[in-house]
């Protein structure tokens, strides 16, 4: 069959990147492809803080109905910006292989870690996870594409910003002056692409199980199910990594007040057969000590906020 891969696309640098690299893999299988760029409204909008505008599928949406209306066949996303629950029709058609997890500090100098600083994020996670570990910084919001945020942080005072390192390197845009942040838990699935197709589009489906890569796919499915018991429909400061070494799956998660003051975290090393529900024993044990109480005054602060 001749058919044309139509990939939709976010436009930006980096989810240009993301698309032309499923692009030549397919092309590399001996199928035909189309980029599709498709503005979103998390792009448009870059003074409302993301957790404002629903957080939740708004890098995705429009692809979303892209597909849904036919003109698209599969759309290419950074997996951590994917709700956990698809649009009814819309199914994950591969994970490819997970890039680097970890968050790193790009800075101007680190003399102020021990003092007072200012540090740019849009992440509810990253802010409280930093203010966690710092509590005399004061955390201002940073949005936009890759580009923009470097540029934001070189035209203000800031001491850093926090970014997610696989972005970086995957345009080359990561500086010398960067450190990495190991203490601090990624977003779910953070590092890993996801691609998308509609469910009865047996051809394209075919065509990406290839591309799948089955060890990302299963600690990033791990990490979601955990986000998915823990949220509850609600935006949240949440951290989850899974990892395997052989035969065991080390498992990390926490949940985060606001301001940084409480965490409630979970630690789990399991055989690579007893991962069933896992991420969902560890929400459950994180809920069941402190968490559903935490998680209804997150729910009660962000509605107050917005």
């Amino acid at each position: 069959m001749n058919k044309v891969i139509r990939i939709g696309t976010r436009d930006s640098e980096l989810a240009l990147w993301q698309a032309k690299t499923v692009q030549n893999a397919l092309e590399k299988a001996g199928h035909k492809t189309e980029l599709v760029p498709v503005k979103s409204t998390g792009d448009l909008n870059l003074d409302q803080p993301l957790y404002e505008m629903g957080i939740t599928g708004i890098f995705t949406k429009t692809l979303d109905v892209a597909m849904i209306k036919g003109e698209i066949d599969i759309a290419v996303h950074s997996m951590k910006d994917v709700p956990t629950a698809l649009p009814k029709g819309i199914v994950e058609a591969a994970v490819l292989k997970r890039a680097n997890t970890k968050d790193i500090l790009i800075h101007k100098g680190l003399d102020f870690l021990e003092s007072e600083g200012i540090i740019a994020t849009g992440s509810l996670r990253r802010k409280a996870q930093w203010l966690n570990k710092h509590p005399n910084h004061k955390v201002v919001d940073l949005r936009g594409n890759v580009n923009t945020r470097m540029k934001k942080l070189d035209d203000n005072d800031w001491n850093g910003a926090i970014f997610a390192a696989a972005g970086l390197e995957r345009i080359a845009l990561k500086p010398d002056n960067f450190t990495d942040l190991n203490w601090m838990i990624p977003a779910p699935a953070q590092g890993a692409m996801l691609v998308v197709a509609m469910e009865e589009d047996e051809f394209t489906r075919k065509a990406l199980a290839l591309l799948n890569h089955r060890e990302s796919e299963i600690t990033v499915h791990i990490e979601r199910e955990f986000l998915k018991v823990l949220e509850g429909g609600c935006t949240a400061p949440i951290g989850a990594l899974a990892t395997i070494d052989k035969d065991l799956v080390y498992f990390e998660g926490a949940l985060f007040s606001l301001d940084g003051k409480e965490k409630i975290g979970v630690e789990k090393t399991v055989s690579i057969h007893d991962i069933e529900n896992l991420g969902r024993r560890c929400a459950e044990e994180i809920l069941n000590n402190g968490g559903a109480k935490l998680m209804q005054q997150i729910k009660a602060e962000i509605n107050t906020e917005g």
